[in-house]
């Protein structure tokens, strides 16, 4: 008859608890927001902060291993600016774009892209509204406002 095996309970990991400080990267990048300090000793962004980097590009909003997850502003040195949801540093889900000339498009986005249901605005204050695929938005519609 076999022996009774003991069953070994696995020590959980307590998740880190997030700091919330400014960092200056090498290349001139600064972070100001929640961090947590990896087994490696790395620095991982999580939580609420805000990016600057050395050109000007200005992120605001949540990080998730190190990466934009979550809701956020993305701000151009030109004056576009992303404003929604991301997933792993891109642009998915719903959200909206601004280029600088003031024209907008407000809707789905996968990939960085524009993709699915969504109206642009252009810089008339004209909007049309459909289906974008990418650089293509085929049978749109002029919405006529009163």
């Amino acid at each position: 008859m076999p022996g009774k095996t003991k069953k070994v309970e696995k020590e959980e990991e307590s998740p880190a608890v997030p700091l919330t400080g400014v960092y200056i990267f090498p290349n001139g990048d600064r972070y100001d927001g929640e961090y947590i300090i990896t087994d490696e000793g790395a620095l991982e962004r999580c939580g609420k902060g805000c990016h600057t980097t050395s050109d000007g590009i200005i992120y605001q909003g949540h990080w998730a291993q190190d990466k934009m997850n979550g809701n956020g502003r993305l701000a151009y040195p030109s004056g576009s600016v992303y404003e929604g949801e991301f997933v792993q540093n891109q642009f998915k889900g719903q959200g909206s774009y601004t280029w600088p000339n003031g024209a907008e498009y407000k809707g789905s986005f996968v990939e960085n892209r524009m993709e699915g249901s969504g109206g642009f605005t252009d810089t008339n204050h004209q909007v049309w509204v459909g289906t974008f695929c990418y650089k293509a938005a085929p049978g749109l519609k002029f919405k006529l406002t009163v």
